[in-house]
């Protein structure tokens, strides 16, 4: 038995899709491992499996109906969502994600998850040109950002005969993840973090300025993954357009010179720092108040060097732990281990930008995550939510004193 899943509340939504039996494994799995299951069926997934095998293994009646009442003065959708510690749909539509992404509460399984304050996961299972459809695309892509776990479908033969991704996940995986949200649900508590993102912007006038590609998705996902397991998170972010991550303090930077103030203001109170933002290594040595006009067929610009804001981290170090960031073009390995050691690093996450899904704009990452003791820990190709969570449990077992509750 696993025991963090014993004696938790959780509601498997099943929806219409003919992964819909593997569901009953799903239950009968969290059942034998002492959580406590409730199901919520939409119409569609009675078509596929009766209610009576969920009712027989979870031992409680099926939810369907959006009007019914569990009890006198209870409506469904609200006791549900009350009741719950996490919410995980498997299978998980297009149709589902849609509604939920759009806000569309049209019966019992949407109106719970509006209703709810607890974790919603999604553990998609459809066709794989409907899986890899720009719009089902963008709609996994808004839910992830508000903080809702996608569990990855795996690849192979579909019940339609096509092949690629969009199989329901193993149960196994299903099971883990679940587990694994409970497991490091709160090992972060009573912590303080300092996580940078996005990039910044160095202005030549009023209407031009230098800056790069970076969206700050990974830096967002770090900090709604430590807000996730509890700590008292501060996030420094250049421009982006991204909503804040729920229960995160906000502070909105520009150039280098700003966020190299924030951070330092912030950094002695904070217990382990993410430096994940793109900072400008240079600016322009002269800004212009005016509009440059275009009177000159060529524009010399003279650079100076910004703050190193991470290599001051790691000479004011105290017992904080540093996690730095190196996107690289070229000598992955080498570069990064070079950045580890002259800056003072505990750690350092490298990736290639140059590699299709790992670089800047992408939704997804991979890299290698480098300590000071020389261990090189690879990080497979995952969503950068997911990522983030795997580097932070990384972190977090070569770091104990950071859940020591004592420390």
């Amino acid at each position: 038995m696993n025991t963090v899943l014993k004696d938790k509340n959780i509601v498997i939504g099943i929806t219409g899709g003919i992964a819909a039996y593997k569901a009953a494994d799903i239950v009968s799995s969290l059942i034998k491992q002492g959580a406590r299951v409730k199901v919520i069926m939409t119409r569609n997934a009675m078509e596929f499996i009766s209610p009576l095998t969920f009712e027989t293994l979870s031992g409680n009646p099926v939810y369907y109906d959006m009007f019914s009442r569990s009890g006198a003065w209870e409506i469904d959708h609200i006791s549900l969502a009350k009741w719950a510690d996490v919410i995980a749909v498997a299978p998980a539509t297009a149709n589902i994600i849609g509604k939920v992404s759009h806000g569309i509460a049209d019966d019992l399984l949407t109106t719970t998850i509006m209703a709810t304050k607890a974790q919603v996961m999604f553990a998609p299972a459809m066709n794989t040109n409907m899986y890899n459809n720009s719009i089902v695309r963008e709609n996994i892509s808004a839910l992830k950002e508000k903080g809702y776990i996608f569990i990855s479908p795996a690849e192979g033969r579909l019940a339609c005969g096509d092949v690629g991704e969009g199989k329901l996940a193993a149960i196994d995986d299903i099971i883990q993840a679940i587990a694994g949200y409970f497991s490091r649900k709160q090992d972060l508590k009573g912590k303080r973090v300092l996580v940078t993102a996005g990039p910044t912007r160095e202005y030549i006038d009023p209407v031009r300025f230098i800056s790069n590609p970076s969206t700050g998705k990974m830096g967002y996902a770090i900090a709604a993954a430590c807000a996730s397991r509890g700590a008292d998170v501060h996030l420094v972010t250049g421009p982006v357009s991204l909503s804040p991550p729920d229960g995160v303090n906000i502070y909105s930077v520009e150039t280098a010179q700003e966020m190299y103030e924030k951070v330092m203001e912030l950094y002695p109170s904070c217990q382990v720092v993410f430096k994940s933002a793109a900072v400008g290594d240079y600016r322009p040595e002269t800004y212009q108040t005016n509009k440059i006009k275009k009177d000159n067929d060529q524009l010399t610009l003279t650079l100076i060097k910004n703050p190193d804001i991470l290599k001051e981290l790691g000479k004011q170090k105290k017992d904080q732990i540093l996690v730095g960031f190196a996107a690289e073009t070229q000598n992955l390995l080498e570069y990064a281990i070079k950045k580890l050691k002259e800056k003072n690093l505990d750690f350092i996450v490298a990736n290639d930008v140059t590699k299709t899904g790992a670089g800047f704009k992408e939704d997804t990452n991979e890299g290698l995550l480098i300590t000071c003791e020389g261990e090189t820990i690879a990080i497979p190709m995952l969503n950068k939510n997911e990522f983030a969570h795997r580097i932070i449990d990384e972190v977090l077992k070569r770091s104990p004193r950071l859940i020591d509750k004592n420390h």
